[in-house]
């Protein structure tokens, strides 16, 4: 350690040109290089390590913007999309209670077309019914006219043969 600090007092009473060689002192040589480059650096560097920072800040900025554009979009079609999500719903909403009342006008419709049917049913086992009592009450009129007639025409045949066998004598005797 020594060394380093004797090379760096020592810097003013360096011999300039006593001989020309290799300094063997690496931590001097070192420190001296590299403050020599830094020096460099930071004077020639400095405008486009500027230029560079000012691009890319520049460039973030502009991320940035295009992001919060980009982001306010996606609101905007966020609120569209859930406008139309709620129009749905009340559509779906609709269409269910429009459901539920074709249902119930389904099942209306099926329980009139049955009672229409146990109606129909009915009124044919009644017109059935009525028909049956109709023939029976012609059969029975019909039978009647029969009996009637045969009744008649044997009375008519009694009568003939009454007639025919009866002389005036024996019918005033048969009279008394």
């Amino acid at each position: 350690m020594k060394n380093v600090t004797h090379s760096f007092i020592f810097l003013g009473h360096w011999p300039s040109a006593e001989s020309f060689g290799f300094n063997t002192d690496i931590l001097a040589t070192n420190l001296i290089n590299l403050s020599v480059v830094i020096g460099v650096l930071i004077f020639f560097g400095k405008g486009v390590l500027t230029d560079l920072l000012d691009n890319r800040k520049q460039r973030i900025l502009s991320t940035i913007r295009n992001s919060e554009e980009l982001r306010k979009k996606a609101i905007e079609q966020l609120e569209k999309v859930q406008d139309r999500l709620q129009k749905v719903k009340l559509e779906a909403d609709e269409y269910r209670k429009n459901d539920e009342y074709r249902k119930n006008g389904y099942s209306e419709i099926e329980r009139e077309k049955e009672n229409l049917i146990n109606a129909t049913f009915e009124s044919l086992e009644r017109l059935e019914n009525y028909k049956n009592e109709t023939l029976r009450f012609e059969q029975q009129r019909a039978m009647n006219q029969v009996r009637k007639q045969v009744f008649q025409q044997a009375l008519d045949g009694a009568l003939g043969t009454l007639n025919s066998c009866l002389n005036n004598e024996l019918h005033l005797r048969t009279i008394t």
